[in-house]
């Protein structure tokens, strides 16, 4: 592989790393919201911009038939994913938010081995409990179930985004085009959350509608880099400059909200990247020189 097509990856995926980050300070900026209002603004955004990529390219488009039952599935379970992810940035440190939705990578792999029958090397089985440990770390689990409600919420969130990237690998699979998993998927979350709007919406002020539509855009900032960096690199290469999002989301918690993690979130974080450390090492290093 070309090296500056790497290193193009890289950028990309950490200029996708700012934009989740930006977009997790806007929906927390944007105030006592509901997190169901917060997620239909923010995809009603992506909505838009998927629409136009699609309609322009819509001669390219192909929808197996077999993919409806996938396609709704990904849509599912990637609003489940925001709406718990947005439930924690409006209850937790934005790092602690953040850290907990990064989870995800690692149950890709677990839902990857369990739908797709993608074997799992006993070290990379090891990385997973490792960063599921380092987790519990960050939600602090108690008995008062409103203590670590949020917590929990923010797992179950990484938890279904994980499920959701391994069904976009089957429907990858099946030939469906990306753009329209976006569409689909996007109007798939407005539908769901607009009738909540239509009879319980809450009267926002102009900053919160331009905050959010700024939180949209940074989705979509984010959404299009990522593509477009592991079209440069395969994700086993640069993934984990992904965990770079960690870093923007102390240094806006910290610059915005004066939000300082407790050492149990700092001792989790280092777990879970050491984890993801790990295992991008043992897919780029070991298993290439082992398999020689």
């Amino acid at each position: 592989m070309n090296i500056n097509q790497k290193y193009k990856g890289i950028l990309l995926i950490i200029c996708s790393a700012f934009c989740f980050a930006v977009m997790n300070a806007f929906v927390k900026l944007s105030g006592d919201l509901p997190s169901v209002q917060k997620s239909f603004f923010r995809n009603f955004i992506a909505l838009l911009i998927a629409l136009s990529i699609c309609i322009r390219d819509g001669k390219n488009i192909k929808i197996p038939k077999n993919s409806i039952i996938w396609l709704i599935l990904r849509a599912s379970l990637g609003t489940i994913g925001i709406l718990c992810n947005y439930y924690a940035i409006d209850k937790l440190v934005l790092s602690d938010a953040s850290m907990l939705n990064k989870m995800s990578p690692f149950f890709t792999i677990l839902f990857s081995w369990l739908l797709l029958k993608e074997k799992l090397k006993p070290a990379q089985g090891i990385a997973v409990l490792c960063a599921f440990i380092g987790s519990l770390f960050i939600i602090k689990p108690s008995l008062d179930f409103s203590d670590f409600k949020a917590s929990a919420m923010g797992l179950l969130g990484g938890m279904a985004a994980g499920f959701a990237y391994s069904v976009v690998r089957v429907l990858g699979q099946k030939g469906v085009n990306k753009n329209f998993i976006v569409l689909f998927f996007s109007g798939f979350s407005c539908l769901v959350t607009l009738p909540y709007l239509v009879f319980q919406f809450h009267a926002m002020t102009i900053s919160q509608v331009f905050i959010l539509i700024g939180a949209g855009i940074a989705a979509a900032g984010g959404q299009f880099s990522i593509t477009t960096a592991y079209c440069y690199a395969p994700a086993k290469e640069i993934s984990v400059y992904d965990y770079s999002q960690i870093i923007f989301a102390t240094a806006l918690g910290f610059f915005l909200f004066d939000e300082i993690p407790d050492k149990f979130s700092f001792l989790g974080y280092v777990i879970i990247i050491l984890s993801a450390i790990s295992m991008f090492w043992y897919n780029n290093y070991y298993l290439p020189k082992k398999n020689i």
